[in-house]
């Protein structure tokens, strides 16, 4: 299946009105086998409640199985089942959660669908990509705003995204590379396999589950065609002055030199937006001025200049010693209150179940993964405050074990030197058009 992935990337890439046919049958048995071994383990049960462990115990005869029913189009998707995850500020966001035969299938659609579009993908365009991360988005928006006369940023926020996605316009986008109306009926399934809560079953006329496999790369392929190519062919082109936009899957930031301009922008971008049945947040989307001299002109009219935020950092206007502007950017407060509070919670949790030492290499492992997310250039002291904050949790709890204190500060720092916690530092530096 890889090979023949490669193949169709490659005359994807030569050839970009190409339209793929006959692509369903890389689904047979041994590129199910792949797509299941791609499927993360000990991951959460579809409402059939089949684990990853229990469907390969006979994985061969399972496959066989799916594979015959895919040929004959009786394999029909179970609905996903709704489980809520929380967001800041008390809300929740639905997940959906495949049983573990749809997990397979998606994979093998998702890896299909990835090897087509990838090449038509613009540059803009960051999320779930191959190759490209958060940090390459933040890393190209810094080098948007310093390398050119940025003075205003459009800060969007799309409602409701993947709730509201249109299947017909959907099927349209697809439509513009694939022929196969086998692989297409079976996208349409998935987009219409329903959601199971609390064990009623609920019928999906829009939207793609958010912690689905396929959500991912259906949400840039409809933002490809919706957002990425009206922003490239029509807004960069009748605009005046510099324009950019930097896309992570639905969250976006414009980066505009003039503020009509921008105003203008907003305005289409509604528009475009609702056609497609898609809604900007009243709320959380603005035009904030940003740059050189944002501060200054802040000042003039008594105010603060404008903050933004993208992908978990607050981006603000700052300067270098030497007096000049630099895009400053630290965790949003909100992110860092809810990780304060994760960390709080798992070693409350974990405290009484085992001894320190079986759960110390768990905590190293949280904190390097936070500083390898929040690490980034001009964001040390709030990586530096996540670390002093977890220290004084773990002091604390390793003390409410018992009725007994267990340690002093002295005790405690003593086994923090025997058994170090990992530093906070600086894994992404951004700064390299910054003279100091």
């Amino acid at each position: 299946m890889e090979t023949k992935l490669r193949l169709i990337s490659e005359i994807a890439e030569k050839d970009s009105k190409c339209k793929f046919n006959n692509l369903v049958h890389l689904l047979n048995v041994a590129g199910l086998k792949e797509c299941f071994y791609q499927l993360k383990r000990g991951k959460a049960s579809g409402v059939d409640g089949v684990s990853f462990a229990e469907y390969e115990k006979d994985l061969d005869a399972n496959l066989l199985d799916l594979a015959e029913r895919m040929k004959k189009f009786s394999y029909r998707p179970q609905p996903v089942r709704r489980v809520y995850i929380p967001k800041s500020k008390g809300k929740q966001r639905p997940l959906g959660i495949p049983a573990i035969e749809d997990k397979i299938v998606q994979m093998g659609i998702a890896r299909i669908l990835t090897a087509i579009y990838e090449a038509d993908f613009l540059g803009c365009s960051y999320g779930f990509r191959p190759g490209l991360s958060c940090h390459d988005a933040l890393n190209s928006l810094d080098k948007i705003i310093m390398k050119h006369p940025i003075n205003h940023v459009i800060d969007a926020d799309i409602k409701g995204f993947f709730d509201n996605v249109n299947h017909d316009w959907m099927l349209r986008c697809l439509k513009e590379r694939i022929s196969d109306k086998s692989l297409l009926r079976y996208i349409v399934r998935f987009l219409k396999s329903g959601v199971m809560e609390e064990g009623k079953y609920y019928k999906t006329d829009k939207g793609t589950p958010q912690g689905g496999i396929i959500s991912p790369i259906l949400a840039n392929i409809y933002l490809h065609y919706v957002l990425d190519l009206w922003f490239e062919i029509v807004i960069k082109r009748t605009s005046r002055g510099i324009v950019e936009m930097i896309r992570y899957a639905d969250d976006f930031v414009i980066c505009v030199q003039y503020k009509d301009e921008s105003e203008r922008i907003l305005v289409e971008l509604r528009k475009r937006l609702e056609k497609f049945g898609l809604e900007l947040s009243a709320e959380k989307t603005k035009v904030i001025g940003f740059g050189r001299f944002a501060i200054e002109n802040a000042k003039k009219n008594g105010q603060r200049a404008g903050t933004f935020n993208f992908l978990g950092f607050t981006h603000f206007c700052d300067k270098t010693r030497k007096g000049k502007f630099k895009v400053g950017r630290t965790t949003d407060r909100t992110r860092l209150r809810a990780k304060i509070k994760e960390m709080k919670d798992w070693l409350k949790a974990v405290r009484n179940t085992a001894q320190a030492k079986d759960w110390w290499s768990t905590l190293c492992a949280k904190l390097t993964g936070h500083f390898q997310y929040y690490g980034v250039s001009g964001n040390y002291r709030a990586i530096q405050r996540f670390y002093y904050m977890s220290v004084k949790l773990v002091f604390k709890w390793l003390n409410r074990r018992s009725q007994k204190q267990s340690y002093n500060w002295e005790s405690f720092s003593t086994y923090l030197k025997r058994h170090p916690l990992p530093k906070p530092r600086i894994y992404h530096n951004y700064y390299t058009l910054y003279s100091y």
